[in-house]
């Protein structure tokens, strides 16, 4: 299939956009920010800040002046669709709560969906100033830098990560009793908060694998595109290929992807 995104502009785009997105973040910190929950029932922790609208505003701004004519789906605000073969996803603040508690680790996520297809992403660090990008069938890049996913063959030498959904306190589908399961195989698990630096973190190997369940396609869909074109591998809990709408997602190194997808649903 050949894609008519111009590469060269879409890349240029993603870093100047998501860099000026991440610099506008940190001028909010723990003390100075507003913070607002989006759900009043109990046990509810999903929250939006201030920080979370000054991004999405300047995305979303740059996205419609430099493509009018494409489609966005955004964490903090419904956009009417066009129709458009062309299509965003913008998480302006991946990792909410670890910035509204002064937690560094958190990101800016930026991918385009072409005719269904992922065709670009990146995800950035604005604390550690790391750029992860992709472009689909050119490669995984931090920094500039070639990157690849690890070499990990087995569960006991591999290190994990996972979240736990929003609703975790009032749904029995809470990933629960499938961290319990993993977590006597593997050889660490790690809880970052950032599903997106989680994602970027498997395509450069720092992690072997993540799972996770209950996601938006703004958190996946850039960290998916990098896993994929880092040489891992991505699907739902059923090993089958998935896309940023599934709602439990697998992204491993590929080697031990198949031992993953066994330890998360066995109870032995």
């Amino acid at each position: 299939m050949t894609y008519k995104t111009d590469s060269k502009k879409i890349l240029e785009f993603l870093t100047r956009v998501t860099e000026e997105a991440g610099k506008r973040i940190l001028t909010y910190s723990k003390g100075n920010l507003g913070v607002t929950l989006k759900d009043n029932r109990p046990g509810a922790i999903d929250i939006v800040t201030d920080a979370d609208r000054a991004s999405e505003d300047f995305i979303l701004d740059a996205i419609n002046r430099e493509f009018p004519e494409h489609d966005i789906l955004t964490e903090e605000r419904s956009i009417e669709l066009k129709g458009s073969p062309w299509l965003w996803f913008v998480d302006p603040l991946d990792g909410t709560v670890n910035f509204a508690h002064g937690y560094p680790m958190f990101s800016v996520s930026l991918a385009l969906m072409e005719s269904g297809v992922l065709v670009a992403g990146m995800v950035h660090d604005p604390l550690k100033k790391e750029s992860f990008y992709a472009i689909k069938n050119s490669g995984a890049f931090l920094n500039g830098n070639p990157i690849h996913v690890s070499g990990a063959a087995r569960l006991p030498e591999s290190i994990l990560s996972t979240g736990f959904p929003y609703d975790k306190a009032y749904s029995p589908d809470n990933n629960i009793a499938e961290f319990s399961r993993v977590l006597l195989r593997v050889q660490g698990i790690r809880r970052g908060g950032s599903a997106a630096l989680d994602l970027a973190y498997v395509s450069c190997g720092r992690l072997d694998g993540f799972w996770e369940q209950k996601l938006k396609p703004w958190d996946m869909a850039a960290g998916m595109l990098l896993v994929q074109e880092a040489g891992g591998c991505v699907s739902d809990e059923s090993g089958n290929r998935t896309d940023p709408y599934t709602q439990f997602i697998v992204a491993t190194n590929g080697i031990i992807h198949d031992l993953l997808l066994q330890a998360i649903k066995s109870d032995s």
